[in-house]
């Protein structure tokens, strides 16, 4: 086990393990003034930053430069062109206890990116409290934090291509720790600040669990495994966000959730052994070594490599996105379902309960739609599971797609008053389904439909697009520009529509499919 912590294939482990310990001091550097607070109930807003915390944020961003550049791959023992091996999962392959591992422990990473979105939800009422602002000027913070988990996917993704699935999943976690001190900030307008950063660092995890999750599962069990530890993963991240904050808030009031970061990121770097570093990734840049190491737990063999293998060894990897005109139409689909996706989830289920109200509806109704969505949430999770591993991982997008659709005409009939569509509930719990639907399978497809020197950055990208759309709806609030809600169905309508028709074309059909085949299919001519 000694051997999985010593990070024998990075530049510098001690590098790694110093910096970790640096941040990890930062924080604690933090928790006095914040302790101190005990008196006004852990109210802030106003106090000095003394010496010990600005010291402390200097420990961060050394301890965090430290980690990064122990992180970094350690020259090729081998030149990746003279490497005639390729990887085989076999078809039949049994999940071993180290694949459950492994999926377990990326469930948790999932996890912690989805709590901390979630958390927002139950600091702001708290935050809003302490330093007087309106429900405007409060809006400022999730869309903050929003804009770093955008930029974060876009990242994160590109760094998972140059450092490795692993290392970018162990770096985020270390930066996710040094903006624990969040919570000691106390100004808003540090807050906004750290909590940019906090969707930074955290909103890269997404998408590199799911391209290295992809690369180490047999084919046979790669569907629904990626759909169901990202689901488990969600469900996790919405149960511990509310978990702890009734736990925790009443006692230490708000700013308690964002210390969690600290306990949550050493978590994940205790996890490390369990995480592999994808053997596709050693061998692409020359250490076939590390590779076989990897291999002789996952069940996986290493065959001669065949030049009709290498068709992605030709493609432009330098753009994102990616636009080579080998893959462009899958670009321009996945593109136009992450941001529809954003548009339904972040616009128009968060519009609906206070349209409903205003409307002079009973205010149960919106008490009514929280408690659907986090009723529907498991069985249909479990649903995507089984269509996507069972069926068809192509049609089950396009069934959730569509489903989407079918809530926002629902929703557009609603709104003109045709006794078609009346039932309040109905347009809500369509969105809900097909959201819930698209989410769980989107970005597990999109890791199966790139190559793998571009799959981080290419999964992060269309990661990143689902949170531009969000981003899009939440600059609106911000600015108080919110449409009404049948002028925002009818204009989301155009991109869910096109997102249907776009997947129905350039969409593949990856079930069942080794990825070096996948990887020549996307990279044929469309």
């Amino acid at each position: 086990m000694s051997r999985w912590f010593a990070f024998a294939d990075r530049r510098s482990p001690l590098a790694f393990w110093l910096g970790s310990l640096g941040v990890v001091i930062g924080v604690l550097l933090h928790i006095p003034a914040f302790l101190m607070a005990r008196a006004t109930h852990y109210r802030m807003a106003g106090m000095p930053m003394g010496t010990p915390m600005l010291f402390g944020m200097g420990c961060i961003l050394a301890g965090a430069t430290a980690a990064a550049y122990g992180l970094l791959p350690k020259r090729a023992s081998s030149d990746p062109a003279t490497i005639h091996e390729r990887i085989v999962a076999p078809e039949d392959a049994p999940l071993t206890v180290w694949h459950w591992a492994a999926g377990a422990a990326l469930a948790v990473a999932l996890a912690v990116d989805i709590m901390k979105v979630s958390t927002l939800g139950f600091v702001i009422p708290g935050m809003r409290a302490e330093y007087g602002l309106s429900v405007a000027g409060v809006s400022v913070l999730p869309f903050a934090a929003l804009t770093g988990a955008t930029l974060g996917s876009f990242i994160w993704g590109s760094l998972a291509d140059r450092y490795g699935r692993r290392a970018t999943i162990l770096l985020a976690a270390v930066m996710f720790i040094g903006t624990s001190i969040c919570g000691a900030m106390p100004s808003f307008g540090w807050n906004v600040f750290m909590c940019f950063l906090m969707g930074a660092s955290a909103g890269g995890l997404l998408p590199v669990a799911y391209a290295l999750l992809a690369e180490i599962m047999p084919t046979r069990h790669r569907g629904w495994s990626l759909v169901l530890v990202g689901g488990l993963g969600t469900l996790g991240g919405y149960l511990a966000a509310s978990g702890f904050s009734a736990l925790l808030q009443p006692h230490f009031g708000w700013r308690i959730m964002w210390f969690l970061n600290l306990p949550s990121g050493l978590l994940l770097i205790g996890l490390s052994p369990l995480i592999p570093e994808s053997a596709r990734f050693l061998i692409h840049i020359g250490r076939p070594d590390e590779a076989r190491a990897t291999l002789e737990r996952f069940g996986s063999v290493v065959v001669s490599r065949s030049e009709e293998w290498d068709e992605e060894a030709r493609l432009d990897h330098s753009r994102l996105p990616p636009t080579d005109r080998r893959f462009l139409g899958t670009t321009v689909a996945l593109t136009v379902a992450g941001l529809s996706w954003g548009f339904v989830n972040f616009g128009l289920l968060l519009w609906l309960p206070g349209e409903l109200m205003a409307e002079g509806r009973n205010i149960g109704l919106a008490a009514a739609l929280i408690a659907r969505s986090s009723l529907l949430a498991a069985p249909v999770v479990a649903v995507a599971a089984v269509l996507y591993s069972r069926w068809s991982t192509k049609g089950a997008l396009l069934v959730m797609t569509a489903t989407t659709a079918a809530g926002v005409l629902a929703l557009i009939l609603q709104q003109s008053g045709l006794p078609v569509a009346q039932n309040p509930l109905l347009a809500p719990v369509l969105l809900l389904v097909g959201s819930t639907g698209v989410i769980s399978i989107l970005l597990p497809y999109s890791a199966e439909n790139y190559p793998l020197r571009i799959r981080g950055r290419a999964t992060g990208w269309v990661a990143g697009c689902s949170k531009a759309g969000g981003l899009l709806c939440q600059g609106l609030g911000v600015l108080a520009l919110v449409p009404a809600l049948n002028v925002s169905a009818a204009v989301i309508a155009v991109p869910v529509m096109m997102s249907l028709a776009l997947i129905g074309w350039y969409g593949h059909e990856t079930r069942g499919r080794d990825l070096r085949e996948l990887e020549r299919a996307v990279a044929a001519p469309q």
